[in-house]
């Protein structure tokens, strides 16, 4: 098989995959039948679902240690719990301190990695995923509620509010290597898909009460992305950052990934923005002190001492864009230079679009609880990101808005599926919505849209279509009157996991958009198609709900 083309001038190959025909055994596979990819659907959320008094739920396949469930410092275990962890054999021990924000309490003060605990049952995505995750959680919500479980789409928001009041924010997920960094902000739309479901509460009454909880709890949220750290710059505009450093201990089982990255970079010199730093396999003490300031504390980190090859290392600041990659979710891809190094470096339309639509719809609960200055302080907030949006990441010359590099000052030309998220979040005039969808054609594929126009074999890239930014963009695209290409795209997504379906029987994380299928091999990174899988299932149910739907209104996607 040939090397995959990156950039004008590169190859990748460190990464191949499968990109073409499907394999013989997928063309005897059985015919796509919808009906039993639903059967699957509706059968998988109790497989999916974990909590503290269960034993599966306490184990990391990802860190493999004892397994260790953490409390808030101040919080007493329920006795189900000490029960179920006496039964597990799971240490439970309590964090060192009380938690306000991100970052108050390191993982490397904790010792052992472990579970942080939830109050309720929750939906994980599946496969390596075993905990509750920050996006993903918004579309398994949505599937949640599709599949007339309100009562579980609740318990996992106030599982968010047990994290923002205990843990500082809403986090990636919980495990106390996640303590440093949340994930894409969609907490208020979780909150709306609850509120707005009749089947969720008694009455309206008790609606509008736990409006009026989730309101506090949303707005101590949202000021996690006004914290110094998450600003770009001097735009006015968020990035994505993670109060930790060094390599991520969750990589702990793919002990070739950074190793891999160094001999990519040296084979590719053009793309190696001052991640490499020169060192030893060995280093002495001095050498290690040395790297503890421009690389990673070897001592502290088996995942850092591990995270060498051919002489050299990756620089501090590599880690520092590589951990606030995983805070976007979107991990990883070449969109912010080589394996997302330098995310921390921009500006990101994703997480911009997200945020003007939190402060929207913290506008709009401020409305509904009769609190008319609060309404407009939101409201004021969300007109400043949309004036700095369009200053800064709308491309007037390309009409799309763009990732905007703040460190050099310049706009990204990295064709994305971000450049959807505007329509979804509302940001985008008409006008620009128009060009916008002009552009669909770079990134629409046989199987549904593909992540990129770039094909580097990194699952956040070309050819791989992914569930979460298929329902943005589709869901974007019908709310602002492009049923049509909606209601396409919604039908080639979802044959894609039919025929996955009827090739695998089971649903995975992420398709083959090139080829329509489930066909996925990627050799670096996370290298497994995880099976489950939540966030899939999810989407599977909303797409196929709007092509019943068909036109019949913008509100029933949101």
């Amino acid at each position: 098989m040939k090397c995959l083309q990156l950039l004008p001038s590169l190859v990748v190959p460190i990464v191949m995959i499968l990109t073409s025909n499907p394999s013989p055994a997928q063309s005897t596979t059985p015919a796509p039948n919808p009906a039993a990819t639903l059967a699957y659907i509706h059968q998988t959320w109790g497989t999916l679902t974990r909590s503290m008094t269960d034993c599966h739920s306490l184990v990391d396949s990802k860190v493999t240690t004892h397994p260790v469930l953490y409390l808030p410092a101040d919080f007493t275990p329920p006795s189900d719990v000490t029960a179920a962890a006496s039964r597990c054999g799971v240490t439970i021990h309590h964090l060192p301190r009380v938690i306000h924000q991100l970052g108050d309490v390191m993982p490397e003060e904790i010792g052992e990695n472990g579970l942080l605990y939830l109050p309720h049952p929750y939906i994980v995505p599946g496969g390596r995923f075993n905990e509750m995750y920050g996006w993903d959680s918004y579309f398994i919500i949505l599937g949640l509620i599709a599949d007339h479980r309100a009562d579980m789409a609740r318990n996992m928001v106030e599982n968010f509010f047990f994290e923002i009041e205990h843990y500082g924010a809403t986090l990636n997920a919980n495990r106390t290597y996640y303590l440093t960094r949340s994930q894409a902000p969609f907490l208020t739309s979780m909150i709306r898909a609850v509120y707005e479901d009749p089947t969720a509460f008694a009455s309206r009454e008790q609606a509008d009460a736990w409006l009026a909880q989730t309101y506090a709890m949303a707005e101590k949220d949202h000021s996690t992305w006004l914290r110094p750290e998450h600003r770009a710059g001097s735009t006015g505009l968020a990035r994505y950052y993670d109060y930790g450093s060094g390599p991520v201990p969750e990589m702990a089982d793919d002990s070739t990934y950074y190793p891999d990255i160094i001999r990519w970079l040296l084979a590719h010199p053009d793309a190696n923005h001052g991640f490499l730093e020169k060192s030893v396999d060995h280093p002495d003490a001095a050498e290690i002190e040395r790297l503890r300031h421009t690389s990673c504390d070897i001592t502290r980190s088996p995942v850092c001492a591990n995270a060498v090859a051919n002489g050299y290392r990756l620089t501090r600041d590599f880690y520092e864009g590589d951990r606030a990659m995983r805070e976007s979710g979107f991990d990883p891809s070449f969109r912010f230079e080589a394996f997302s190094g330098a995310t921390h470096h921009y500006a990101p339309v994703c997480l911009n679009s997200l945020l003007f639509r939190y402060e929207e719809d913290m506008a709009h609960f401020a409305h509904l609880l009769g609190r008319p200055q609060d309404a407009r302080l939101w409201s004021q907030r969300a007109n400043r990101r949309r004036i700095d949006m369009n200053r800064f990441l709308w491309r007037a010359d390309q009409g799309v808005f763009a990732d905007y590099d703040f460190l050099h000052n310049r706009s990204s030309h990295y064709a994305y599926i971000s450049w959807f998220y505007p329509l979804w979040a509302g940001v985008a005039t008409r006008s620009q919505a128009a060009s916008i969808v002009r552009h669909l054609s770079a990134i629409e594929r046989p199987g549904g849209l593909s992540m990129s126009a770039t094909n580097t074999g990194l699952q956040w890239d070309e050819p791989f279509g992914w569930a979460p930014t298929n329902w943005v963009a589709i869901s974007g695209l019908y709310s602002s009157g492009y049923r049509d290409d909606a209601l396409r795209l919604a039908r080639k997504f979802t044959r894609t996991i039919d025929i996955g379906y009827a090739h695998d029987g089971t649903i995975l994380e992420k398709y083959n958009v090139v080829a329509g299928n489930s066909a996925v091999h990627v050799l670096t990174g996370y290298k497994a198609n995880q099976v489950g899988f939540g966030w899939s299932n999810a989407i599977y149910l909303k797409l196929t709900q709007m092509i019943a739907a068909g036109d019949s209104g913008p509100s029933s996607v949101r």
